[in-house]
């Protein structure tokens, strides 16, 4: 079970305002391996009052206790020990990451370790402090300040739980900000190893909690008008209804949502850049990447050897047992997950894109939601797999005349996440970056950086996480005018 492979002290409890209580319901949420369909573990199932415990704990921590009070250093001392907290609880992260997702082990465990880096990477910011003193146009001193928003329920997603929580927790905390965390039911096992360290690393009363939920008690959560800003990553369709929400008691909002990004592929692409930048997106956490480039925009010149390296690349591709030392792909998250990959394959098919490779389960795996790695091409950027977006180890190759028509198809999205250009000159790259209409962008590949501001265009989401600007979407501006500057802002 999985409170004895994680050293979880009270799995079957949630976490309020930083101690352990039980759910005022009786009912559970069980944890389901996607590698081999059995139960291999079950937490609490928080309710509505649940809910409303932590708003009031998280409330009364912020209206009254010291968390927000502190400095920018205070605060940052408390997340170099939640850091080091986690350091010591890593293998716990990364066997979590593999036994909810399918992660593959060896993937997860060279991950977890850097997992802390979000927390001193935020401290550093936070001992920058949070005021700046200006002029105004008559002279007169101003003191500009960043205070915390209140606050925050933190909502994230299944595929990479502990860095899509880390990169909202760190900054609020940072921030001076009070937190509901509400993971997703089927990954809830970081959050609540994450609760551990920050006990352990003596936050005040109330400043954090953790409850497991499903998607109804999620609802009500960002209803509560005790809530002050809801920083959420998942789905598209779930962040523009919380948008919608939260907006209408005028709430401050981050969305971080889908996306259907693409990689262009220039002429002078070196096609072994294509394999090395493209392979990562496709089949790690088996495709199920908000950022994937999963439409693969290339010339005709190029059409056949990216075709032909991508697909023999995929073929090579170890998928199985996440535990097994030579498993490159483990399986999507759960059944409905694999269904609906499935579906969107047999869309493909049956709209008339050409399957080059892959398409079916692996024909050893008689168990566990896995899917090969699959490829298809001949397809237009109107069929429904170029479209939507999948969430699975599917990439789409669509062929384009020239520069511009690249441009025009990477754009002619809902979407505006990420996307990418593979070239051999800097100039063009550039030059094609500045006018895909996309928050991130990649040259011959994409990066995952914590330190750097993150986020989407268009229906991709709103707000940036990460960098000093992750930071700032936690706080609220106030500006004072001052006669004379008070005494610590002197000299």
């Amino acid at each position: 079970m999985t409170d004895t492979l994680l050293n979880l002290v009270s799995p079957e409890k949630l976490f309020i305002g930083g101690g352990w209580s039980n759910s005022s319901g009786s009912d559970g949420i069980d944890i389901v391996s996607p590698a081999t369909e059995e139960k291999i573990g079950r937490v609490a199932k928080a309710t509505t009052q649940d809910m409303d415990r932590a708003v009031a704990a998280a409330r009364h921590a912020f209206d009254h206790g010291p968390w927000p009070r502190m400095s920018g250093p205070e605060r940052a001392v408390y997340l170099r020990r939640i850091a080091e907290e986690m350091a010591k609880r890593s293998d716990d992260f990364a066997r979590a990451w593999s036994l909810q997702v399918g992660m593959p082990y060896t993937q997860s465990a060279g991950t977890a370790p850097f997992m802390g880096g979000y927390y001193t990477y935020f401290a550093s910011l936070a001992d920058q402090g949070f005021e700046e003193v200006r002029k105004s146009l008559t002279g007169d001193n101003v003191v500009v300040i960043r205070e915390p928003v209140g606050v925050v329920a933190a909502i994230v997603p299944w595929n990479a739980p502990l860095a899509t929580l880390s990169l909202k927790v760190a900054a609020a905390l940072a921030a001076g900000c009070t937190i509901i965390a509400k993971p997703s039911p089927e990954t809830p096992l970081e959050a609540l190893i994450l609760a551990e360290c920050i006990a352990a690393a003596g936050v005040p009363e109330g400043v954090f909690s953790v409850l497991t939920a499903d998607r109804d008690v999620s609802d009500y959560l960002i209803r509560n008008p005790g809530v002050d800003k809801v920083s959420f990553t998942g789905s598209t369709a779930a962040g523009l209804h919380i948008a919608s929400v939260v907006s209408g008691r005028s709430g401050r909002i981050t969305t971080e949502l889908g996306g259907k990004s693409a990689a262009i592929i220039l002429d002078d692409a070196d096609v072994g850049k294509v394999v090395e930048g493209i392979m990562p997106n496709l089949v790690g956490l088996c495709g199920q990447q908000c950022a994937a480039f999963s439409r693969i925009l290339v010339p005709q010149s190029l059409k056949g050897a990216v075709t032909d390296a991508l697909a023999a690349a995929m073929q090579y591709v170890t998928v199985g047992d996440p535990f097994a030392q030579a498993t490159q792909m483990g399986p999507l998250v759960t059944r409905n997950q694999h269904d609906r990959v499935l579906g969107y394959i047999a869309k493909g098919k049956a709209e008339g894109a050409k399957l080059v490779t892959g398409g079916n389960r692996p024909a050893h795996l008689d168990k566990g939601w896995f899917v090969e790695p699959t490829l298809f091409t001949d397809a237009d950027n109107g069929m429904t797999i170029a479209r939507e977006e999948i969430f699975g180890p599917v990439g789409t190759i669509i062929t384009y005349r020239d520069e511009e028509d690249a441009i025009a198809i990477a754009n002619d999205s809902i979407y505006g996440l990420s996307g990418g250009v593979f070239t051999e000159d800097a100039d063009r790259a550039y030059a094609i970056g500045r006018r895909i209409h996309t928050g991130n962008y990649g040259h011959n590949g994409r990066v995952v950086d914590y330190t750097i501001p993150y986020g989407g265009f268009k229906q991709s989401g709103v707000g940036r996480e990460g960098g000093p600007e992750g930071l700032n979407s936690f706080t609220e501006i106030k500006t004072i005018f001052m006669n004379e500057l008070p005494t610590h802002l002197k000299g």
